[in-house]
């Protein structure tokens, strides 16, 4: 049984008319008869009664049309939500984050991204850098918002879309808080919370560098994987940190952010967004444009090396 069938059956038993079903349908009507016949062999009863000023609908004939009119009717549903889902516009998105994209760039995208595709279910997963590429590179993430440069060697795709700086993070009682700007210098002479070479090699080795281009070398107290850890670490008195500056923006208690004057260029970071170049997920191709059109830096290269 075709859809086309049933669309016939549909056309007649509306009009009650052989010829002027024939007619909506836009085909003769001896091939229309044949088809309704077909048709109710299929069935295995009379759907129609053949009567000499037209025809009328029999018991099996009226029971059917219901269920033909919701097959159509479906049918349509179908072909829109795959229209939609080849669009873009519908279908699921599993997008992976590190912490420090809730700062600022998941309350900027996100609700811009559902006010514009309500339609895309998205099914949101937070973890450390590693987890997240991971992830991605297996198929089990569509996007991961991660740190940039990596420190690990990738095959994905990498597309920048919110540029930072480190800052200097202290408690508020530090001899150094009621400094307006710091130097590596200073730090070097603190305990210092470091992140976790293992866990976080991308935000490990740009610390590293920053003061190992200043021809220092921090006294490492702590290690910990997440930006916020870090934070809560300080503020219990276990040392001093660089962070990306946007973590100031949620106030923390008992902990000041300052800058930190001399960073090397080298020591800029970035969010980016990872993903497969051989992947082929429509709301993910959505989702990439509009995070690209919301950033805050229009530089959207990464530097070479990731």
């Amino acid at each position: 049984m075709e859809l086309r069938q049933l669309q016939q059956f549909i056309a007649v038993a509306e009009t009650l008319n052989f010829r002027r079903a024939a007619e909506r349908l836009h085909m003769a009507q001896p091939p229309l008869s044949v088809a309704i016949r077909k048709l109710e062999d299929e069935v295995g009863a009379p759907l129609f009664e053949r009567q000499a000023r037209g025809v009328a609908l029999t018991p099996a004939g009226v029971a059917a049309l219901g269920l033909a009119q919701r097959c159509i009717n479906d049918a349509a549903a179908l072909r829109g939500v795959a229209q939609a889902a080849a669009g873009g516009v519908r279908g699921l998105l599993r997008v992976g984050f590190v912490g420090s994209a809730t700062y600022a760039l998941l309350p900027r995208l996100l609700p811009a991204f559902r006010a514009r595709y309500p339609g895309v279910e998205l099914v949101l997963r937070e973890s450390a850098n590693l987890g997240l590429l991971a992830m991605v590179e297996s198929g089990e993430l569509d996007i991961g918002l991660v740190r940039y440069p990596t420190g690990s060697a990738s095959a994905l795709r990498f597309e920048i879309v919110e540029r930072d700086v480190f800052c200097a993070v202290l408690p508020v009682g530090h001899a150094l808080a009621g400094k307006k700007r710091l130097t590596l210098v200073m730090l070097a002479q603190e305990p210092f919370v470091d992140y976790a070479s293992t866990r976080v090699p991308g935000l490990h080795a740009m610390v590293m560098l920053a003061f190992q281009q200043a021809g220092l070398a921090p006294r490492v107290a702590q290690e910990a994987t997440q930006v916020q850890t870090v934070i809560s670490l300080v503020q219990s008195g276990m040392g001093v940190a660089l962070v990306p500056s946007v973590s100031a923006r949620l106030a923390a208690r008992d902990v000041v952010f300052r800058p930190v004057h001399g960073l090397p260029a080298s020591a800029a970071i970035a969010l980016a967004m990872a993903s497969r170049e051989d992947a082929y997920n429509p709301a993910a191709r959505r989702f990439r444009e509009l995070a690209l059109a919301c950033q805050e830096d229009g530089d959207r290269t990464p530097p070479a090396g990731g």
